[in-house]
């Protein structure tokens, strides 16, 4: 298992993919270039010079951004389906949340209800999307929620009602900033969102990521890194952060 330092990892956030095809479009020194180099053979991209590109067996920006989601080069296939929110990391998002009993909480992402349970414990009027039948299965058998939807959160019509809203979104291709995004528009203007995300937030270059920082900052919310891993009970190592941003005007 190969560990891919983070400055690496920016440059991997920066480079062009285009189907199995990574180009670099920046000067690179060459230490930086050989580091850089050694992880995409790793991972699997051969370098062709007709191309003027590195080329992968399969999609580019998948398998690069499973080395940028986990800081890893080597990546378990199923490395992003479902995974539960371990009780430890719960707990520092209810800490953050700081959930009253009476407030209406939403929890778009809900799983096997992880986070939605620990929201009903503290007196919350939970509401709950989820798209896994199995995990809705579950959600709806417990009878411990206000509603329980079964469908895609970001293809719902946002509503400003929500006190709180706690979540773990998916994150490949950058889904985490997409549904944290999304919520943002149910939250009231003074409400609070905190969100577990990948750790890319905090170090991709790209617009989209930039855009996201500039928010947090904008709203005067953080970023805080959780311990390296934290979702090792749940399968996975991926790097995780807790996004904490407050309702907008």
């Amino acid at each position: 298992m190969m560990q891919v330092a983070t400055d690496v990892l920016a440059v991997l956030s920066r480079a062009q993919m285009n189907g199995n095809a990574l180009k670099i479009d920046e000067q690179l020194d060459r230490n930086m270039y050989q580091r850089t180099n050694k992880v995409l053979e790793a991972a699997g991209g051969k370098w062709n010079r007709k191309a003027q590109a590195h080329l992968f067996d399969d999609d580019a920006f998948t398998r690069i951004d499973q080395i940028i989601l986990t800081g890893q080069v080597e990546v378990p296939k199923d490395e992003f389906n479902f995974f539960p929110t371990p009780p430890a990391v719960v707990g520092r998002l209810m800490e953050i949340a700081g959930i009253r009993p009476g407030m209406m909480v939403l929890e778009p992402e809900a799983g096997r209800g992880d986070i939605a349970f620990a929201c009903v414990d503290a007196g919350a009027v939970v509401d709950c999307y989820e798209l896994m039948q199995a995990n809705f299965d579950f959600l709806v058998s417990s009878g411990r929620f206000n509603s329980v939807h079964h469908m895609d959160f970001l293809a719902v019509e946002p509503m400003p009602i929500y006190d709180r809203i706690t979540m773990n979104p998916p994150f490949l291709k950058q889904a985490d900033i997409k549904h944290v995004q999304h919520a943002l528009r149910f939250l009231k203007p003074d409400g609070l969102l905190t969100s577990v995300m990948s750790a890319g937030v905090s170090f991709r270059d790209n617009k989209l990521t930039q855009d996201f920082r500039d928010l947090i900052r904008a709203r005067g919310g953080d970023i805080e890194a959780l311990p390296e891993g934290a979702f090792k009970a749940s399968g996975t190592m991926v790097n995780t952060l807790i996004a904490t941003i407050p309702g907008g005007a």
